[in-house]
């Protein structure tokens, strides 16, 4: 029941979140015909621009022309390309979830690494090292990270790979594999240094309960109890946070995909922001909104299934 209610509530927020998108879109500054057209259309050009857009009807008529149409695959037309939306952001869309998809298939088990290594040697010089860095990485914004790892791997110092991620529209991204190296490198860096430590700490937790310290009385090897006991317990809270931190990670993707240039939904975001291309920017806000719901949602799921919301 807790499940069906949470579900029907982000159902909700989505709702409310496209009569945000709307709301804000439509009150960005400037006159959207006038600012496609540019100051040289003439008066009858810009009405009939706006005739077009449906700018003409009441606010409540146009947002519902335009949520109708979302929930019926028409996201409408780019206002710069002329094409429609889902035409414009359908290989973007594939670009930023491989993106993503790589960068958490690295991440997440190399979390589980680090995070049972560092338990298993807490207080340790490695372990308070590790944390260290973690803390100290977490606090950077996404885009300094990235800058220094361009600095360091994309330029001068160690060349290693391209600095910049163009590879031509329509072309799959693992077609590339030297242009998502940094990227996901980003990605990879700023996922494993938050989840590592939710892994660490679950393993501690475990590793300090009685059933473990009888194991100990019992005989037990460290090892045995480590992989038997501690891991178990650790691997579902991970893979809950890791499905939140692949939701932020969508959201982050606005400026890694600009710092990387990379193809992807977080690029079309920021070009459509800048051109005033409302269809597109609409579709991306609701884009990365639906995916928060998605993940929310099977972090939930994981939550029920494995009692994690009882503990």
């Amino acid at each position: 029941m807790r499940l069906v209610w949470r579900f029907l509530s982000g159902i909700a927020v989505l709702f409310v979140v496209s009569i945000i998108v709307f709301v804000v879109t439509q009150a960005l500054p400037g006159d959207l015909p006038r600012l496609v057209l540019g100051v040289d259309a003439g008066e009858e050009q810009v009405e009939a621009l706006r005739v077009q857009l449906g700018l003409d009807r009441p606010p409540l008529e146009q947002y519902w022309g335009w949520f109708t149409g979302v929930l019926s695959g028409d996201w409408g037309t780019s206002l710069v390309s002329g094409r429609p939306v889902v035409e414009v952001l359908g290989f973007r869309i594939v670009n930023s979830f491989t993106l993503i998809a790589i960068a958490m298939l690295v991440a997440v088990p190399l979390s589980f690494v680090v995070g049972v290594w560092t338990a298993a040697r807490r207080e340790t010089v490695g372990d308070r090292a590790m944390l260290t860095f973690s803390m100290v990485t977490n606090s950077l914004p996404d885009f300094v990270l990235g800058t220094l790892l361009v600095v360091l791997l994309g330029t001068t110092v160690f060349p290693l790979f391209p600095p910049v991620s163009l590879f031509p529209p329509g072309d799959l991204p693992w077609w590339y594999p030297a242009q998502l190296v940094l990227p996901v490198m980003t990605l990879v860096i700023m996922a494993v240094t938050y989840l590592y430590r939710l892994v660490r700490a679950s393993v501690i937790d475990v590793l300090d309960s009685e059933y473990v310290q009888m194991a100990h009385l019992k005989g037990l090897r460290g090892g045995t109890i480590l992989f038997r006991h501690a891991l178990p317990n650790a691997v579902i809270p991970a893979v809950q946070a890791a499905s939140i931190v692949f939701a932020v990670s969508l959201g982050g993707l606005v400026v890694i995909e600009n710092l990387f240039t990379f193809p992807g939904v977080g690029s079309a975001l920021s070009s459509a922001i800048a051109t005033h291309d409302i269809p597109v920017l609409q579709a991306c806000v609701l884009l990365i909104a639906t995916t928060f719901f998605i993940c929310n949602t099977i972090a939930d799921l994981l939550s029920a299934r494995f009692g994690l919301g009882d503990r």
